[in-house]
């Protein structure tokens, strides 16, 4: 008998948090939360759960801070329920629920559509056994769609209680929230999460309900949490917003959720994949309590791959499936345009207010490396490792010197760096040892003289649910010209 092919999470690694996940036909559709990146919503799909290729972007531009979503298909339609959080940028005065749609995954979708849903999160969608369709949110509270899904009926009511774990667990908070909800058997199953998704390790954990009805009464599973991490031992830390799928040509279910890897919170919550298996009475559990080993996967699953090295010329933008803006203003794009390379306009006074270009990484060491050129005065321009906007460390140019940043903050350190208007930069991260290079171009490299180390920069350190970025900047007056962007994993 041929082998059982086996894969380790991450399935998709780098910060991708509170993954949705649709299937249509043999393939599967994900997307997860994207904050204030631009654009938002990126696009994956697989066949096997284990494999997954980047399919675009559903948002051009987001509202606000995007948080969790919910894809839905109705009548061969295809909907993405978005909350909106109010950003410093955006126009909003509160938490909203919008929707955009489209004839297929593929798109192209529609402007998001204000559902007048306010002070509300994590949508998940259903449809009733009385064809109604269904919005609920965290709490868990619920409201009634338009049967073209793109407007509400009635106000939200409060449905689901949650279930309450022992006081003596060590959670961050309880926080209902997260539903996802499916149908199997005649049942409606209520899948959420409880706990809170960062803070201790053991706190985030996926729990279950079900009802004959979309209307209730909710059951709680006798086997709740379905999931969680119960040592903090364990390789994959706060497992929870989980989403429930049959399997590959109907083989078996299995559970999509996020979770932190133990020791490396600085990339984020990474796409995790567990079975699911199910009891005689019709509940489901996770077939496994600790999920850091080699698993069987589906039985048709390609065979992963390490992460790739990747060269970027900028002789095509990519912008969305490689790169996106951290807090972008409404219109950010214009900022680029590809003529010799990649032309960065300059944007506020330095790493914490220029909206940088970021790529997503999961690897524990990689290195990235960058050709910095300024067009026009008083402009700065580098490569760094960033978080948030009060957390980055890296290097730039000026003209005159080289601004060197640890912890959020310009450093008194004053490299003894040529005073050019061009250099390639380098930065290695090493399991969060960070060390940097520069040279001249055809030059010899020149180790920067201060080294960093970056495990603290991480959700737990800065409250901000976020990950450790490489990153491109431009501050100040004109622009920066990128050439030849490199990045390299280093095992």
């Amino acid at each position: 008998m041929p082998e059982t092919p086996t894969f380790v999470n991450p399935v998709l690694g780098g910060d991708r948090p509170d993954p949705a996940v649709i299937k249509v036909g043999d393939e599967y559709w994900m997307t997860y939360l994207s904050f204030e990146s631009a654009p938002g919503l990126l696009l994956y799909r697989s066949r096997d759960l284990v494999t997954w290729t980047s399919a675009g972007s559903a948002l051009a531009e987001p509202l606000g801070s995007t948080f969790a979503v919910d894809i839905a298909e109705v009548d061969g339609r295809f909907f993405i329920y978005i909350p909106f959080i109010p950003a410093p940028w955006s126009a909003l005065e509160a938490p909203a629920i919008f929707v955009i749609h489209a004839d297929s995954m593929e798109g192209p979708w529609s402007e998001p559509i204000d559902l007048g849903i306010r002070w509300a999160i994590d949508p998940g969608h259903v449809v009733g056994e009385d064809g109604k369709r269904y919005l609920f949110v965290n709490g868990i509270r619920r409201i009634r769609l338009a049967d073209d899904g793109l407007s509400t009926v009635g106000e939200l009511e409060h449905v689901y209680d949650g279930w309450r774990y022992p006081d003596e667990w060590i959670t961050e908070a309880y926080a209902l929230e997260g539903p996802k909800l499916f149908r199997r058997d005649g049942w409606f199953y209520l899948v959420s999460a409880v706990g809170g998704t960062g803070g201790p390790p053991t706190g985030h954990m996926v729990i279950v309900a079900r009802s004959r009805s979309v209307h209730g009464p909710w059951e709680n599973s006798p086997h709740n949490p379905i999931a969680r991490t119960r040592d903090a031992a364990e390789k994959w830390w706060s497992r929870g917003h989980a989403t429930i799928v049959p399997g590959p040509a109907g083989e078996g279910w299995w559970m999509v959720s996020h979770g932190y890897e133990n020791g490396y919170r600085t990339l984020g919550r990474q796409i995790l994949l567990e079975p699911i298996e199910w009891t005689d009475d019709g509940w489901p559990v996770a077939a496994l309590d600790d999920i850091g080993g080699v698993l069987d996967a589906p039985a048709a699953a390609s065979v992963q791959s390490p992460p790739p090295s990747f060269h970027d010329d900028f002789s095509v933008l990519r912008l969305g499936e490689r790169w996106t803006f951290h807090a972008p203003s409404p219109g950010e794009a214009r900022r680029l345009a590809l003529d010799d390379g990649l032309v960065l306009a300059a944007k506020g006074h330095g790493p914490g207010d220029t909206s940088p270009l970021a790529v997503l990484t999961g690897d524990h060491a990689y290195e990235v490396e960058v050709d910095v050129e300024l067009l026009g005065d008083g402009v700065e321009a580098g490569l760094l490792l960033f978080f948030n906007d009060r957390l980055f460390c890296g290097m730039g140019i000026d003209g005159n010197r080289m601004p060197s940043y640890a912890g959020g903050h310009i450093t008194h350190w004053r490299e003894p760096a040529p005073a050019v208007r061009r250099l390639q930069l380098r930065l290695r991260n090493d399991e969060h040892i960070v060390t940097g290079w520069y040279r001249e171009p055809g030059g010899e490299w020149t180790r920067h003289a201060i080294r960093y180390e970056t495990s603290g920069y991480h959700a737990n350190t800065m409250a901000d649910l976020l990950s450790l970025r490489p990153a491109l900047y431009a501050a100040g007056d004109g622009a920066a010209r990128l050439r030849d962007f490199r990045y390299r994993p280093l095992r």
